[in-house]
């Protein structure tokens, strides 16, 4: 019958006139151009986040009400993810994913035995493969992790039974010690809230789906205007990538998120070093980290015990190597400036019998700085009774803290009435009225401020400034010196 139809079809054409032909023709290249969308001929999505036509990793998130699907691939998720190439591989696999594969012989197929043979030999390729996640809810986490299930559902043929999941050390997703304070001077910021940080669901959705498009090289959907808010999102995020073990590729992306602030994150690394401190730690951030440590050796001893408690013991050890290391130069210069002296003209030491008005000055020098730079005594109470009338006293105040002498090295460094200024000297000077005179008010300045350029130029290595921070330009007054060299043996990642 379908000879016979081609042929009446020809004899057809051939009786036609040529101006029907013609017409025939440009009406039926009109119909191939007419669009099929919604027909039979219609191309499905396979495009970032479902790859219907190439995608062999099936992933639903569901919290609540709101469900996202993702169909990837197995490649690109087991190269950027270590939980995914160990729970989509073949030795964790076992061969079970070949009964699980996507397609089926229909019964239409089954009656043509080349359809049938075609069809299981497809179903017998092990690239053919289907896996696929599902958030697992049976654990009450603040983030919930994907467990592996049987494909099923429209996407996937199989059944529901869950499958075990490789033993893992979960990671500690929340550290809640390092981060709460940064949250809490947000919050006393008085940033304005949107509805996805006051939804816990959206957060862990909006984190699931960065984490998704940085593998696949898509920008993450990261707050551009309120660095404070895309702290929040970046630390949330590499939390969520620490779980996956996921750092080398989601680090990068986050060290060019917040890279783009520039000066606004200069000072937000300057207020909360020790947050930013892990931030850059875990993304693997060289400019992050180095600025962060700079404030935190700085301010040592401030936070030693927080950070200890927060960070590895191998990030810990390079703290606390450069904290020895300043305290060693410290100590170099502290001793210059305790041996600086004065000469007299013939180029002898002053003493009090040679020169007693600037024996009096380096004396006064020393004594500024000791006070300065040495902690307060403690006080003495073996001879206090702890009872007193059947009352017990109060508990002792505790012991004072060393101060921190980044201070006192900047005033030396900035040296004119920085410190030690002019009424300051009068009224020593007025101490022995013997000694106050116009004349030697006049001597005793000028040698005092040649004792000062001399500890200027001593203290010179503390104020060297290694901060991408400008503190002259930026008009921030630092308590502590910024003198650490961060090299490239300090990163903790590259050890």
């Amino acid at each position: 019958m379908v000879s016979y139809s081609e042929v009446g079809d020809r004899s057809l054409a051939v009786r036609r006139a040529p101006s029907v032909s013609s017409r025939t023709s440009t009406t039926r290249q009109r119909r191939h151009h007419r669009s099929h969308h919604g027909g039979s001929s219609y191309q499905p999505q396979n495009d970032f986040p479902v790859f219907s036509n190439t995608g062999d990793v099936e992933i639903v998130l569901q919290t609540g009400a709101k469900e996202q699907r993702y169909l990837l691939h197995r490649l690109i998720l087991a190269q950027c993810s270590g939980f995914f190439e160990a729970g989509t591989s073949h030795q964790w696999c076992g061969g079970q994913g070949d009964q699980h594969a996507l397609g089926s012989i229909s019964e239409t197929d089954s009656a043509s035995g080349t359809a049938a043979g075609s069809s299981a030999s497809k179903l017998a390729e092990p690239d053919k493969r289907r896996w696929r996640y599902e958030l697992d809810k049976s654990v009450d986490d603040e983030v919930p992790m994907l467990v592996q299930k049987n494909p099923s559902t429209s996407l996937f043929g199989g059944d529901q039974t869950p499958r075990s999941q490789p033993s893992r050390t979960r990671p500690a997703t929340s550290s809640p010690g390092l981060f709460r304070s940064s949250a809490a001077n947000v919050s006393a910021m008085h940033v304005p809230h949107t509805q996805a940080l006051d939804d816990p669901a959206n957060d862990m959705l909006r984190d699931y789906d960065n984490l998704f498009r940085i593998f696949y090289n898509y920008s993450p959907a990261l707050d551009v205007v309120n660095i404070a808010n895309a702290y929040i999102e970046c630390k949330s995020l590499l939390q969520l990538a620490d779980m996956y073990d996921a750092q080398g590729v989601v680090g990068p992306r986050i060290d060019h998120h917040l890279l783009q602030f520039q000066g606004r994150l200069w000072k937000q690394i300057a207020k909360y070093p020790p947050s930013y401190l892990k931030l850059g730690y875990l993304a693997r951030s060289k400019v992050i980290f180095s600025e962060a440590l700079v404030h935190v050796v700085g301010q040592w001893p401030s936070g030693a015990n927080h950070l200890r408690s927060q960070l590895p013991e191998h990030v810990m050890d390079v703290v606390e190597d450069k904290v020895d290391e300043l305290e060693e130069l410290k100590n170099k210069v502290e001793g210059k400036l305790f041996r600086l002296t004065l000469t007299t003209p013939r180029g002898e030491r002053v003493t009090p019998l040679n020169a007693h008005l600037e024996w009096t000055a380096v004396s006064l020098f020393r004594q500024w700085f000791a006070e300065n730079t040495t902690p307060p005594p403690t006080p003495n109470h073996k001879d206090v009774p702890r009872m007193t009338d059947g009352r017990v006293q109060p508990p002792l105040p505790p012991t004072p803290r060393p101060p921190n002498t980044g201070r006192i090295y900047r005033l030396i460094g900035t040296g004119g009435s920085a410190y030690l200024a002019h009424d300051e000297l009068k009224r020593f000077l007025k101490l022995r009225p013997d000694d106050y005179t116009r004349e030697n008010m006049r001597r005793f300045e000028k040698r005092m401020g040649e004792i000062k350029n001399m500890a200027r130029e001593i203290v010179r290595p503390l104020m060297r400034n290694f901060l991408e921070l400008d503190l002259g330009r930026d008009g921030v007054n630092l308590g502590y010196v910024t003198c650490t060299k961060v090299e490239e043996r300090d990163f903790p990642w590259d050890q």
